[in-house]
């Protein structure tokens, strides 16, 4: 008899709602916000949403629709788009979110730890925890970076985790981890510009609640990066490398160069001499300490990886190697945020830190073992079904929402590379009002908080929201047509905050909405 899932508890149908806790009850933490949207008249909030997409197209806020991937970057794309801004914001209490936090700081650590020995002494394997196949076989895997040592152990710098909600047995909602992206996460500047919008629309907004910033993160990352420089030099030298202007994160590669000071670079801007690598500018050759890298692996030099390649600096694997200079993330960093390693995080976190962990992962099926294939191919129309190296919403089967042929495309696809493939319970992701051509109406939503690893753990309280525009869609990736939110995490669990004790916050968000603009 094919086995339950354990996600079967998650698949009740039960739908749970960020704000409304039923037809009439909007939850604690939103009823501020809530008697605040009720005194607004539609055509107010329309005019808002017409100038929040003029302001984000005057000043370039695009993204491309993928396209081929292999060019050079997993975040290459084609044709360039505005990303729909929604205005009605995804609030977070204050317990909730530490309560995340925790298991963020937990998760980042463990994959970390687990990257780290995959290079060195690969105790996990010996331990029988991962099976050494799954890490050889890994496309991912970088055996260039065996035996070598980074700073401070640390290979991730830059983490996006993805947490979803969904309904439990009890039908509250519960936090899980969809996702771990540790190579060239993308997608905080949009975090960013949509608080700015937020505060420049309805500045009024953050005078009567506490929500906590996140203007700062430049400046974290910026120390996270510095943080793993491996110059002793007061000032070490930070670059931010992009593949170039027609990469579909473009925009956030120039925005995060100008925020944190630092220059933009293209590989042809830098060159290796004496195990040193440097960048051409008006004043002569200058020296590069940290170099926060938005091309993939196989393109960053074609000395060692792929010839062809024009978007890297030849020799910049040897004077890696030899500790010369800090790639942020590092190399082979992909190993641990493969679809296929995901599910062995949660005895990660028990193997290297000795804990359990905090946030849970999603009920996974390996298409690889036998039991889970054919769990999954007798069950595909309730699973989601995804390639194991698949990103962007690409490589992916959502049954429920698949007609029969493609089902059974599917099926080919997944029998003639089990290995290729994981499945997962349809999750009924939490939903969040989301203005929409019809007013306004549920949509689901996901979270990517963005994690920054150097000296300590740290992160901005919130991330990036994506909603699915779609009615019904559970995609929510910018590739595929989705939308996104401001975050807001409060700052305390007082909802009842009055006008003298939010009046510094106020101040705050001011200065925030004044400081930083490009």
């Amino acid at each position: 008899m094919q086995k339950k899932p354990e996600g079967d508890k998650l698949m009740s149908g039960a739908k749970f709602d960020e704000m409304n806790a039923g037809d009439t009850a909007v939850r604690e933490h939103y009823q501020s916000y809530q008697r605040w949207l009720v005194r607004q008249p539609d055509a107010v909030m329309q005019a808002r949403r017409a100038e929040a997409e003029m302001i984000f197209r005057r000043v370039g806020i695009t993204f491309a629709v993928y396209g081929d991937k292999d060019d050079g970057n997993s975040e290459t794309g084609g044709t360039e788009r505005l990303i729909p801004f929604d205005l009605i914001p995804r609030i977070i209490p204050a317990h909730e979110w530490a309560t995340m936090e925790r298991g963020l700081v937990q998760r980042v650590t463990a994959l970390n730890r687990f990257i780290h020995d995959v290079y060195h002494d690969q105790e996990i394997i010996k331990a029988g925890v991962v099976p050494a196949e799954q890490i050889f076989q890994n496309a991912q895997f970088r055996p260039e970076m065996m035996g070598v040592d980074v700073p401070g152990n640390i290979y991730s710098h830059i983490s996006g985790i993805d947490i979803v909600r969904a309904p439990n047995a009890q039908g509250e909602g519960e936090y899980y981890v969809l996702e771990d992206n540790l190579r060239v996460p993308s997608g905080v500047s949009y975090m960013l510009e949509d608080r700015k919008m937020m505060m420049r629309l309805f500045p009024d907004l953050f005078s009567e609640n506490r929500v906590a910033p996140v203007a700062h993160y430049p400046d974290l990352l910026l120390e996270t990066l510095r943080d793993n420089s491996p110059a002793h030099r007061a000032e070490p030298t930070v670059v931010v490398l992009t593949p170039g202007m027609y990469n579909s994160a473009y925009f956030e590669h120039a925005f995060l160069a100008q925020q944190m000071g630092v220059e933009l670079v293209e590989g042809q801007d830098l060159f290796v001499k004496d195990n040193f690598v440097y960048m051409r500018t008006t004043r002569g050759p200058k020296r590069v300490d940290v170099i926060y890298r938005r091309v993939d692996d196989d393109f960053l030099d074609p000395l060692a990886f792929r010839p062809t390649s024009t978007l890297g600096c030849a020799g910049l694997l040897n004077v890696y190697r030899s500790g010369n200079v800090a790639l942020c993330n590092a190399i082979g960093t992909g190993v641990a945020d493969d679809k296929s390693i995901y599910p062995y995080v949660p005895k990660m976190i028990e193997f290297y830190l000795g804990e359990k962990p905090i946030l849970k992962n999603v009920p996974t099926y390996m298409c690889r073992n036998a039991d889970d294939l054919a769990y999954t191919l007798a069950n595909l129309k309730d699973l989601v079904v995804k390639e194991v190296h698949g990103a962007g919403g690409y490589g992916m089967l959502v049954g429920p929402a698949s007609t029969q042929a493609e089902i059974e495309d599917f099926r080919k696809a997944v029998l003639a590379n089990p290995a290729g493939y994981i499945a997962q319970p349809t999750l009924s992701l939490s939903t969040c009002p989301t203005y929409v051509e019809s007013g306004i109406a549920p949509r689901h939503i996901d979270l990517r908080p963005f994690v920054l690893s150097g000296k300590t753990v740290q992160m901005v309280p919130g991330g990036l929201t994506r909603v699915a525009l779609k009615d019904g869609s559970l995609v929510v990736n910018s590739s595929q047509g989705g939308g996104t939110k401001d975050t807001w995490v409060l700052e305390d669990d007082n909802y009842s905050t009055s006008q003298t004790q939010t009046q510094s916050q106020s101040g705050q968000s001011q200065s925030q909405s004044q400081g930083g603009s490009k």
